[in-house]
């Protein structure tokens, strides 16, 4: 064979080849744009499910912080109707503002009502013999706070505020 003759036939085989690369790397490149379209809309559905999931729990929060605040509101009442054992009911109010100060930790963009029942919770645990005379006012703003006013809060707040922290 000529010489001329043999770098055409190399030519044409070297061309053959790298038009076969060719041919490979597209598909693979063809699969790889599919498969990252693929795993787009599959991430965005896993966001927006989990956005979805994450709104419905935040509810569930809202509706049982609600709750223990009525249960409060009902021991409280109990509380004031006693005509005995006041350290047993007051036990339970103290508890159900556990429960209700823990829901309010748990609710976004909670924070100043959350701070307000710590408080107030807290209030309770440290100084049983003020809290016990201020049932009725913790009652009333707990029944605010039932019925969306957010006075309540401001009546959590002045009612820990007027607390004699040196005392019992």
């Amino acid at each position: 064979m000529s010489k001329k003759k043999k770098d055409k036939q190399e030519m044409f085989e070297y061309t053959y080849r790298d038009m076969g690369q060719e041919l490979i790397m597209k598909r693979k490149m063809v699969r790889a744009i599919i498969f990252s379209i693929i795993t787009l809309i599959a991430l965005a559905v896993f966001i927006a499910l989990y956005i979805e999931e994450t709104q419905r729990v935040q509810e569930t929060y809202r509706k049982q912080y609600r709750s223990s605040l009525i249960t409060i509101s009902e021991e409280i009442q109990f509380y004031l109707d006693a005509e005995g054992d006041f350290e047993f009911r007051y036990r339970h109010v103290t508890a159900d503002l556990d429960v209700a100060a823990t829901f309010a930790t748990l609710i976004k963009d909670f924070d100043e009502e959350q701070k307000a029942m710590t408080q107030l919770y807290s209030a309770y645990l440290k100084y049983p013999q003020q809290m016990g005379k201020k049932m009725e006012t913790v009652k009333q703003a707990i029944d605010d706070i039932i019925n969306n006013l957010d006075k309540g809060y401001d009546e959590v707040r002045e009612i820990v505020a007027g607390l004699d922290l040196k005392g019992y």
